[in-house]
């Protein structure tokens, strides 16, 4: 287990003996924490070079105020949103960037707080979902949003809360925040009773005033609106967001279209070629015509290999 890991999860069962409250008070702010930002791959550096740069001001989750670094290639009235996952950043789409600036597309990409060459050292939901509301008020309704893992859960909740998209494509991404929590307790290994406590922290601490953040939080609890087209893209080996959670996606929403890969993992399904193809076809596919497949009660799903 990684040092830094090892150490944080001792200091929170050692506060954890004390009270559950303590425990979760001291795991609260790892929380949020995001590790440094991951640099840009030698085959993006191009396409990054290319974008018309600029930047948005948010509150951050610490309402303080935050400057997200924003990436726009292309151009016309079709504008699709790429949101990263969680110690991403936007130069990851490189190769999705170009298919879809070749098809005409305005493409519209940034780093979430303490990601890329965004500020900030913390971040959570709210901040993809108010980098969502800035960039339609620039642009207006999306064709569509494209999010990667932690990206495509808020892309689920953001559309389903209201942001403006005629599509969602996912690629392997939670259904819910409650897996996220779960991971986390798993990594620093602290009991139920301060999992608990947590929660409680969590929801009062970037939700105040709702009753249930977690069913607002939740593609399955709170599914897009009947009509939108999704795409569910998740490779049955991925170690970081396991593969149920696609299907728990689907399962939630009705016609969802689901594409299962193998032997792409987490990260390397967003540069293959035959996942490409399927995001490029659902974003062009007219609306009716686009209503995706009926989901089977076994799931089953093309499974294709790499």
């Amino acid at each position: 287990m990684d040092l830094a890991l090892n150490a944080a999860g001792l200091y929170v069962r050692t506060a954890a003996r004390l009270s559950p409250r303590w425990g979760a008070a001291v795991a609260m702010p790892l929380f949020g924490h995001v590790a440094r930002p991951r640099p840009i791959h030698d085959d993006d550096e191009q396409t990054m070079s290319r974008a018309r740069r600029g930047t948005l001001r948010i509150a951050g989750v610490d309402r303080r105020g935050v400057d997200v670094e924003t990436y726009e290639w292309g151009g016309g009235g079709r504008t699709v949103v790429l949101a990263h996952g969680w110690s991403g950043r936007a130069s990851q789409f490189s190769m999705l960037v170009r298919d879809l600036v070749a098809e005409g597309y305005r493409v519209v990409a940034f780093d979430a707080p303490a990601h890329g060459a965004s500020g900030g050292r913390r971040t959570y939901l709210v901040d993809w979902l108010d980098v969502f509301t800035l960039l339609q008020e620039r642009y207006g309704s999306f064709d569509a949003i494209v999010g990667h893992s932690f990206g495509g859960l808020a892309a689920l909740v953001g559309v389903a809360g209201g942001t403006g998209a005629a599509r969602v494509v996912t690629i392997a991404a939670p259904a819910d925040a409650d897996l996220l929590l779960d991971q986390f307790q798993a990594m620093l290994r602290y009991p139920d009773a301060v999992s608990a406590r947590m929660r409680d922290r969590f929801a009062s601490r970037y939700f105040p005033g709702q009753s249930d953040p977690f069913a607002w939080l939740s593609s399955v609890r709170r599914p897009l609106a009947a009509g939108v087209p999704l795409l569910v893209v998740h490779d049955e080996g991925d170690r970081m967001v396991p593969f149920g959670e696609a299907r728990r996606i689907v399962s939630a929403n009705p016609g969802a279209e689901l594409l299962a890969t193998t032997g792409l993992g987490h990260s390397r399904i967003l540069t293959a070629d035959l996942v490409l193809d399927a995001v490029l076809a659902h974003i062009q596919a007219p609306i009716a015509a686009a209503a995706p497949l009926p989901v089977l009660d076994e799931f089953d799903a093309v499974s294709v290999a790499a």
